[in-house]
């Protein structure tokens, strides 16, 4: 099929930045994003493109390049249903919050409502692409929804899981390791693996089985995790010996078989899908009652939640075994630097245990506002809305945030954090004045020279 007008439903991390790289590379292709939430589509049609809804570097400046030549963010969902030849669905898939499954299973309540949309507005043949991350044989249900429908329009599904960093998302894009495509028709996935192949060496574009591509994703991101976890454990049997844990994962990382990514130790990993899709894929493994695997990966889980708690724990026993009244300025929101996104970040869950603690929390993050912060520590229904505003106050200005604090506690990597007067800082400070680097990126001699009782991961 020649795929001449794209519809993606869903105008967030995924769908935002994948679908302006296509539209780069694709400029007879009309590309149109769609989504329910007006607010964000607004966003992505302001004016100002560092007003965008999404933070990524390098992202703006194709969205200024491609929107309104053939590339158009809308509310119109049917509309744009009706009219194009291949639908990306591209919705949240979060973990399920009520009954079966609760806590570990996908729920597929959007992805399912995006089906029904597509049959019963689709008046000709349409390639149904799956973008959101999904639990295997989920293609199937779209399947049956789309082909009841009763209306004799032929639809073809394909699964093209995404692989992308976050702060780093364009320049995955860009250039990326693989790009996936699993489907039944050949026709379906040539289609998009054309669209693709505009700017991807064909080498590089898989084709599989629908079911290997869905899975292929939940392992990918399980294994990435895994490794996390993994440096994040011997952190803390290096902080009870004499080894130091950048040099041990120095060491390992030269090793061929092994490499240097993700081996920084640090407070644990956060972000919408490596949590969500190793409890998916637990789930999985316990539906089909292979419980052995399902502890296995359920333990890198419970490895990265310990992570956060002991943080958090060896504030509070520093502080001479209290923070009550106390200013804890926290440096980064966000899960991971080069990114607005907060979803399960690791600051969320050390700042709510602090709380409990009764300390007061400053937050400095370079891209997270306040309304972001605050609904983030609502969401998790420990204390009221009232007492979150009260006990969390966030700052424009890292001098301000830490200026009067007990302590410091770094929480996302932002490179401007090594760039700072750090002797202002310290100056500001209550004294003793801590330093608590949950990312290892401050040069431990420097702070002490300084002044600072440095704290950090791993040594």
């Amino acid at each position: 099929m020649k795929i001449t007008k794209i519809c993606c439903i869903g105008a967030g991390y995924v769908g935002g930045p994948t679908m302006a790289v296509i539209a780069k590379k694709n400029p007879n292709i009309k590309v149109t994003i769609v989504d329910i939430n007006e607010e964000r589509i607004a966003a992505w049609n302001n004016e100002d493109v560092s007003k965008l809804p999404i933070y990524e570097p390098g992202l703006a400046e194709i969205v200024k390049e491609t929107r309104g030549k053939n590339l158009f963010f809308s509310t119109a969902i049917d509309e744009a249903i009706k009219e194009s030849e291949m639908i990306f669905i591209s919705v949240n898939t979060p973990t399920k919050t009520y009954g079966k499954g609760k806590g570990m299973a996908a729920d597929l309540k959007y992805v399912e409502l995006c089906a029904r949309n597509i049959a019963e507005v689709a008046s000709t043949d349409k390639i149904v692409v799956e973008k959101s991350t999904l639990p295997v044989r989920t293609a199937q249900a779209i399947k049956s929804i789309l082909h009841n429908t009763g209306n004799n329009v032929k639809f073809e599904i394909l699964s093209n899981p995404e692989f992308l960093a976050e702060g780093t998302a364009i320049e995955d894009l860009l250039s990326p390791d693989r790009v996936l495509i699993g489907g039944e028709s050949e026709d379906a996935i040539e289609s998009l693996a054309n669209i693709y192949g505009t700017w991807v060496p064909q080498e590089n574009i898989l084709r599989t089985n629908v079911w290997s591509s869905e899975l292929s994703k939940l392992t990918a991101n399980a294994f990435l995790a895994q490794r996390i976890s993994s440096i994040n454990a011997i952190s803390e049997l290096c902080e009870h010996t004499e080894a130091n844990v950048n040099e041990v994962a120095k060491a390992i990382g030269m090793d061929s078989r092994i490499g240097p990514k993700f081996l920084n130790a640090s407070i644990g990993f956060g972000g919408s899908c490596f949590q969500k899709d190793i409890l998916n894929l637990v789930y999985i493994a316990r539906s089909y009652n292979l419980n052995a695997v399902a502890d296995y990966w359920e333990q890198v889980i419970i490895l990265n939640d310990h992570q956060k708690r002991r943080f958090s724990d060896n504030l509070i026993s520093t502080l001479y075994n209290t923070v009550s009244g106390k200013k804890i300025a926290m440096l980064g929101w966000a899960f991971k630097k080069d990114t607005n996104d907060t979803r399960e970040s690791a600051a969320i869950y050390v700042a709510d245990h602090l709380l409990n603690e009764q300390a007061h929390i400053a937050v400095y993050d370079p891209k997270v506002n306040n309304k972001k912060v605050q609904a983030d520590l609502n969401y998790l229904n420990t204390r009221s809305a009232e007492e979150n505003n009260e006990l969390v106050t966030s700052f424009e200005d890292p001098y301000e945030v830490s200026k009067d604090a007990h302590a410091i506690a770094i929480m996302t990597e932002w490179d401007e954090f090594k760039t700072y007067d750090w002797q202002k800082i310290y100056d500001n400070m209550k004294k003793p004045a801590f330093i608590f680097d949950g990312r290892n990126i401050l040069d431990k001699d420097n702070m002490e020279s300084i002044g600072f009782e440095y704290s950090s991961i791993g040594s």
